[in-house]
């Protein structure tokens, strides 16, 4: 029979697809499925493997590196930022053919399994890039034929799911390098303190050739001969293969460095944790606004000083270097060793909340001079004082009378400090501390006028805040910690320009300790300020010079109190020796902050009085002052008397006037006087006569404050305390709305216990008839 129609022998039978179909069909089958493998979404290679983080100082030196999530030393670290050398040196070193072969090189796996099984050599290289990746990923036997099988089926399906970049990229992430240190990223920091994609030729031909034999290369150190000699084999092969040029074979011929695993860095501990607490998944790298250099700094004098203070009790510091133009942080220091558990070294003394002892007085005068208040010459009075049940005391326990608000401040002195808090509204001190982000307050009945005095608890970071905030200006912005996350612009004013320009004018004045009066190394100016706790368990000392915020504190962080602990006595010196340190270190620091903002003037006052001068000032001083703000008067301390020659008495009626000569008397309040008298300087009194009695000022009631409510809880609660200046008065008279409750010598005190609740008003006259009166809110309580 012949060939049925329309086909020959061999053809196609009719409605029969050929061979040749059913190939063709299930190649694109198969292609088709490789392609969905591949083009379907997943995370990368390298994202399996936890990473360790890098962290780095704003230069980009290494601060520390942590563990990774399996306790090894593993850097996740993109192609983008490997050096290009780095990884043609991998690929000629462990598989030139990684970009041509499906994952298993024939050739190469044939030869190594001819020399291990047929001739009995040792195992030598047969495996790829994939093959190895397989190996590190899923583990397994590879010398035997049952293991190496399995390993090539699983370096096959690793590349039909994987791209070669994403398979080079995971490989170079987890090559051993000894011990626990895993991929170039972290073997490039550990070993030659240098990012990868920061090497140079002889240092990358040295980082390929370790993972072939890294306890005799590196680990061990016994037969760095063999580590030189296998990087020389390589150098030889990327010559032939990329040439090399005179300086990178000029390296080449030079001595390896590498550094021990023991070596790392871990440098800024309590900034690093920190940042690592805050971020719990940083990320394979963070970047901060440390300055290792000024941060070694800190770090060096911080123990200097601890060490030669061992006697007085001191063992613990912390300190913070700010610089306000950017509110990034130079340095930071949150013990005086981290690894001290006898001191909690572990503890961050910068975010401790702590008293803050004096170093709030700053805000209260600037306060005042934007409520005007005060401008810096003017008088206060240091002199015995209640508020309410309240009765501050200076730090030495004296009194000084009338001084000016700027040697009020530079002195530090208490009573003038509350005087000047009690007056102040619409904020109040603690109304501001709040406006400027500060967490955590009490209630401010609860704190009351000893807010002033350190009464709340604030960290280290909050009041180099609020310290910046004086060197802006008086715009309060946020602290970074971090160069690389964008910046928090957020800011708010809370003080004008020309009050925080003025109180860190009047605090550059502060006198330095003894023995730090000299200059600095550039004569630039620090404004600074001290600050001691109760019970002397926190000696601070804070202040502003060039563009940095400095602030240290000295204590104990078990609340361990010592009197050694004293702002101006262990805090200042500590201070100071870095304020020196840096400013040699850079010269020439701009001063920012020393800008006069154009609302500030000078003007003459009389220096007794801090008043414009009236005729009879004998002496006038300068001062700084806010037109349309700070308060002005004509001075009135100084009185012009005429006197009667023959009897040293006031002239009284028509008299010759060759018997007259006018003499100059000063006028001052009666608990003034009293000072001036306890200190061995009495004033000359007023002279009184029949014929024109002289009246000073009206008595001005101090005690009970203005606005202030009193709780009557029974008959055991203390008594009100009332007290009033005068001048020129020698009997106070006291009433409570119209009754008579008693008289008092100028300048003592009155103790009343109010009978009822309500509101009373208290009334007081002197013998002139001039008085003063007061609201009073009596609140009874269960």
């Amino acid at each position: 029979m012949g060939p049925r129609e329309g086909g020959g022998y061999g053809g196609e039978t009719a409605g029969c697809p050929s061979v040749r179909t059913y190939v063709v069909v299930l190649a694109v089958l198969v292609l088709a499925g490789l392609a969905g493998i591949r083009a379907w979404p997943r995370a990368p290679l390298a994202d399996a493997a936890s990473s360790s983080t890098s962290i780095h100082d704003a230069h980009g030196r290494l601060l520390r590196l942590t563990l990774a999530a399996d306790d090894k030393l593993r850097l996740r670290t993109p192609l983008s930022r490997i050096s290009p050398d780095l990884v043609r040196a991998f690929l000629l070193h462990e598989d030139q053919w990684f970009h041509w072969h499906p994952g298993v090189n024939p050739v190469a796996l044939a030869r190594g399994a001819f020399n291990t099984w047929v001739l009995g050599q040792p195992p030598q290289g047969g495996s790829t890039i994939t093959m190895q990746l397989a190996r590190l990923l899923h583990g397994g036997d590879t010398r035997t034929l049952r293991g190496k099988v399995r390993q090539v089926l699983q370096a096959l399906w690793l590349e039909a799911r994987y791209g070669k970049r994403d398979i080079l990229e995971a490989y170079l992430d987890r090559v051993p390098f000894g011990a626990n240190i895993e991929g170039v990223g972290a073997a490039s920091l550990v070993f030659l303190g240098k990012p990868a994609d920061a090497l140079v030729l002889a240092e990358v031909l040295a980082l390929a050739v370790i993972p072939q034999s890294p306890a005799r290369r590196v680990l061990t150190r016994t037969d760095s001969a063999s580590l030189a000699a296998a990087r020389d084999r390589l150098a030889a092969r990327w010559r032939a293969h990329h040439g090399i040029a005179e300086d990178q074979a000029a390296l080449l011929a030079m001595p390896l460095a590498l550094r021990s695993p023991a070596e790392i860095p871990f440098r800024a501990p309590h900034a690093t944790t920190m940042l690592l607490r805050s971020t719990p998944e940083a990320g394979p790298r963070i970047d901060t606004t440390i300055d290792l250099a000024l941060q070694s700094t800190v770090e060096r004098i911080v123990r200097q000083v601890v060490r030669a203070n061992e006697r007085m009790g001191v063992r613990n510091a912390a300190v913070m270097l700010l610089d306000h133009r950017s509110m990034t942080v130079r340095a930071l220091l949150g013990s005086a060793d981290f690894r001290n558990a006898a001191i909690h070294g572990q503890v961050n003394g910068t975010t401790a909340r702590r008293s803050p002892g004096s170093t709030l007085k700053p805000f209260i005068y600037a306060l005042a001079l934007d409520q005007g208040l005060i401008h810096p010459g003017t008088m206060l009075k240091d002199a015995p004082a209640h508020f309410g049940a309240f009765a501050p005391e200076n730090f030495d326990g004296a009194f000084l009378g009338p001084l000016s608000a700027e040697e009020a401040l530079i002195r530090s002195r208490n009573v003038p400090a509350v005087a000047l808090a009690a007056r102040l509204a619409d904020p109040t001190l603690h109304g501001f501390l709040r406006d400027a982000g500060i967490t955590r307050l009490a209630d401010d009945r609860r704190h009351g006028l000893a807010l002033a005095l350190g009464a709340a608890e604030l960290s280290m970071d909050e009041l180099v805040r609020l310290y910046a905030m004086l060197a802006n200006g008086g715009v309060i912005r946020n602290v970074r910690h971090r160069a690389d996350i964008p910046a928090d612009t957020s800011e708010r004013r809370v003080l004008s320009a020309e009050a925080a320009y003025i109180t860190l004018d009047m605090l550059r004045a502060t006198p330095r300790p003894s023995g730090l009066a000299a200059g600095m190394v550039d004569g630039g100016p620090v404004a600074w300020k001290t600050g001691t706790s109760w019970g002397y368990r926190d000696a601070w000392t804070i202040g502003v010079f060039g563009p940095y915020v400095l602030a240290v504190w000295v204590g104990n962080f078990d609340g361990a109190g010592n009197p050694a602990f004293v702002g101006g006595r262990v805090a200042a010196p500590l201070f100071f020796r870095i304020v020196e340190a840096i400013r040699a270190q850079q010269p020439g620091l701009p001063e920012p902050s020393a800008v006069r903002p154009a609302g500030v003037i000078d003007i003459e006052v009389c220096a007794a009085s801090g008043d414009l001068p009236n005729a009879h000032c004998p002496r006038v001083a300068r001062t700084r002052f806010i037109p349309g703000r700070s308060p002005i008067r004509v001075s009135e301390v100084h009185r012009a008397i005429d006197i009667d020659v023959r009897t040293g008495r006031p002239a009284c009626g028509p008299i010759d006037p060759r018997h007259v000569r006018t003499e100059v008397f000063e006028s001052w309040p009666t608990d003034l006087e009293q000072v001036f008298r306890e200190a061995g300087l009495p004033r000359r009194p007023l002279p009184d006569a029949a014929c024109h009695p002289v009246a000073g000022r009206p008595p001005s009631i101090t005690s009970p404050l203005k606005g202030v409510a009193y709780a009557m809880r029974g008959e055991r609660d203390p008594p009100l305390v009332l007290a009033a200046t005068s001048e020129g008065a020698r009997r106070l008279y006291w009433f409570a709305d119209d009754s008579f409750i008693g008289v008092t010598a100028g300048g003592e005190a009155l103790a009343w216990s109010p009978t009822r609740p309500g509101r009373r008003t208290l009334r007081v006259v002197d013998e002139h008839g001039q008085a003063d009166v007061r609201e009073l809110r009596v609140i009874a309580l269960p």
